[in-house]
C-alpha cells in the first residue's frame, strides 16, 4: 500500500520526539527524516522506526504496521434506499465518500479505517432515513450538512494536533439525521451494538414522524379538494 503524507508526518513526528530525548543524534535524524519524505509505501516507513518506541508511548500507527492486514478498497459509494448498508472493519476511506440513505440506514465505522489522505469528504444525503459514524479519537470531524426537518449531531470537541486527520461531512439531512460519536480507547463491542439499536430507534422513530406527516398532507389535499367542489356547486 502507499503511504499518505499523513503517514509521512506521523513517522517524522515519532523521529523528532526521538532527537528530543536523546535516542538520535542529529545526523540520525536528519538521514531518517530524508528517507521519510522519499518513502512511497508503508514497508519503506516501517524500518526507519523499526529501533524506535512510539510517540508518547502510544502504539504505532495502524498504517504502518505489519502484522495488520492491507485495508480492503471498496466502492466510494455506499447506497441503502429501504434496506441498510455498514462499512467497518480495516478499510480504506477514499478522498471523497458519497452515502445516500434513503428510508434506510448506514452505519460507517472508522475506528479501524486507513485514510486516503489527511483530509477526507463524506458527502451524505440522508433523506428519511440515518447515518452513523463512529470515529476513533484524535481526529477532527467537520461538518457543513444542510439540515431540513433532519438534524446532524456531532461529538463534543476533542483536542487535537494541528496535523490531526479531519473528516468533513458535507450533503443534506432531509426528515433525516447524521450522528457522528467518538469512540473512547478500549470501546468495547457491547457499547458499539447499544449504539447500533439506538441508530435503528431513531431511524424507525424518523419513518413514524414522515408517515404522519404524509398522512396529514393527504388529509389537507382532500379538504381542500372538498371546499373547491362545494364552491362549484355553489356557483
Amino acid at each position: 500500500m502507499r503511504a499518505s503524507d499523513a503517514d509521512r508526518d506521523r513517522i517524522a513526528d515519532q523521529l523528532r520526539e526521538a532527537l528530543a530525548e536523546g535516542r538520535l543524534t542529529p545526523e540520525e535524524h536528519a538521514e531518517r527524516l530524508d528517507a521519510v519524505y522519499q518513502a512511497k509505501t508503508y514497508a519503506e516507513l516501517t524500518p526507519i522506526v523499526a529501533d524506535l518506541p512510539a510517540a508518547g508511548g502510544v502504539a504505532p500507527a495502524a498504517t504502518v504496521r505489519d502484522d495488520l492486514p492491507a485495508p480492503q478498497a471498496g466502492s466510494p459509494n455506499i447506497v441503502a434506499i429501504f434496506s441498510g448498508a455498514e462499512r467497518k472493519g480495516r478499510w480504506l476511506v477514499e478522498p471523497q465518500t458519497n452515502v445516500v440513505a434513503v428510508f434506510g440506514g448506514v452505519e460507517l465505522d472508522l475506528r479501524q479505517a486507513v485514510l486516503a489522505q489527511r483530509e477526507v469528504t463524506i458527502n451524505v444525503s440522508a433523506i428519511l432515513g440515518g447515518v452513523s459514524i463512529t470515529v476513533p479519537p484524535g481526529v477532527r470531524v467537520l461538518s457543513s450538512v444542510a439540515s431540513i426537518l433532519g438534524g446532524c449531531q456531532l461529538p463534543s470537541d476533542e483536542t487535537v494536533g494541528p496535523d490531526a486527520p479531519v473528516i468533513r461531512l458535507t450533503g443534506m439531512a432531509l426528515l433525516g439525521g447524521v450522528d457522528v460519536k467518538r469512540a473512547a480507547s478500549g470501546d468495547s463491542t457491547g457499547s458499539a451494538k447499544a449504539d447500533h439499536r439506538d441508530f435503528h430507534t431513531r431511524e424507525r422513530h424518523l419513518h413514524r414522524e414522515f408517515r404522519e406527516k404524509q398522512r396529514e398532507v393527504h388529509r389537507e389535499f382532500r379538504e381542500q379538494q372538498r371546499e373547491l367542489r362545494r364552491q362549484r356547486r355553489s356557483r
